[in-house]
């Protein structure tokens, strides 16, 4: 997932340092003082990690679960193998903020490039890349042959873009990655942090945002758009998606290949979107939903629900559009 590239992380850590960190007792584990390296979510079956389930949705693949120990509810902790270490809590998420801002300090806040240099003096570095004037580029930058890039555009450090690629003037891109043949127009905001934090009575909780923005190829990014990262897992679009202007894709968004997004759509966070879906202006999608393939959504819709594959949906609440047109008519 790319954390380490583009966020510093710290650790490795005992279980015994993570549970004092966050505050939490546990005796009766015989993991304690084994070393925990990163904190993933329960479908990524990484060893030497920690973990989390706060649904049921999950019980699938939480059962299989490789991780060390598990930050997780009463009510849950049966989905879960004998060789993981129950971390029972009351508020899952934020014991997972708390674990994530141990191993990842500064990915709560976006930290300001002191790399950037002017890419008049890197033209060495890339001789096949166009710039424009009062271009800004971050260390270990790489850009593919043939592509460009508008003028006034900020390019942080150890982002990845593709061969054949297009980037207009105004645009801001960090802790992302593109394949070939990407076009990012004017104004655009790519790979900043989300809107996730823990609410608190005196203190809002920030919550680390560790993901990055992967652009599969051909995908194309409309005037000011807002595409943010993921938070523990990465936001995603897949090849040949199309995104009109001004559209707002959440942290841990995933949207499959060849779908069609217009203008001031917004899809909230972790919500994932299949293949061939298209998407009317200023249609609003709500988090954590499964919007399946072939979907079309009109525009002005609010979905709060999952859709089933091959829907046609519009109105808020969204409704079979069938159901929709009777509504009008009746």
């Amino acid at each position: 997932m790319h954390h380490g590239v583009f966020f510093k992380k710290n650790g490795p850590f005992s279980l015994r340092e993570v549970l004092d960190y966050c505050e939490i007792k546990i005796t009766d584990s015989d993991k304690l003082e084994k070393k925990i390296f990163d904190i993933s979510t329960i479908e990524s079956l990484k060893e030497n990690c920690i973990t989390f389930l706060n649904s049921p949705k999950y019980k699938n693949v939480s059962i299989n679960t490789n991780a060390i120990a598990c930050i997780t509810t009463l009510s849950l902790q049966n989905f879960l193998p004998s060789s993981c270490t129950k971390i029972i809590v009351k508020n899952v998420l934020f014991t997972v903020a708390k674990v994530s801002k141990l191993f990842y300090p500064e990915a709560d806040i976006d930290q300001i490039d002191r790399s950037l240099q002017s890419a008049d003096k890197l033209s060495h570095k890339y001789p096949d890349v166009k710039f424009g004037k009062n271009v800004l580029i971050g260390e270990n930058v790489k850009i593919g042959k043939n592509s460009s890039i508008g003028s006034n555009t900020i390019i942080e450090h150890d982002v990845i873009i593709g061969k054949h690629c297009l980037i207009g003037s105004d645009v801001v891109i960090k802790n992302t990655i593109t394949e070939d043949l990407v076009y990012i127009s004017d104004g655009a905001k790519l790979g900043q942090k989300g809107f996730g934090f823990i609410p608190d009575k005196t203190k809002n909780f920030r919550f680390p945002h560790i993901g990055i923005v992967y652009l599969k190829k051909g995908v194309e990014i409309g005037t000011s758009c807002t595409i943010d990262r993921g938070s523990i897992t990465n936001t995603s679009i897949g090849e040949n998606t199309f995104l009109d202007n001004q559209v707002h894709i959440a942290h841990n968004v995933k949207i499959g290949k060849n779908c069609m997004i217009a203008g001031q759509v917004g899809i909230a966070g972790s919500s994932v979107v299949g293949d061939n879906v298209g998407i009317g202006g200023q249609a609003g999608i709500s988090g954590h939903l499964k919007i399946g393939n072939n979907v079309k959504i009109g525009g002005g819709s609010g979905v709060i629900k999952d859709i089933p594959d091959n829907s046609k949906v519009m109105g808020y609440p969204s409704v079979n559009f069938r159901n929709f047109i009777k509504k009008l008519e009746a």
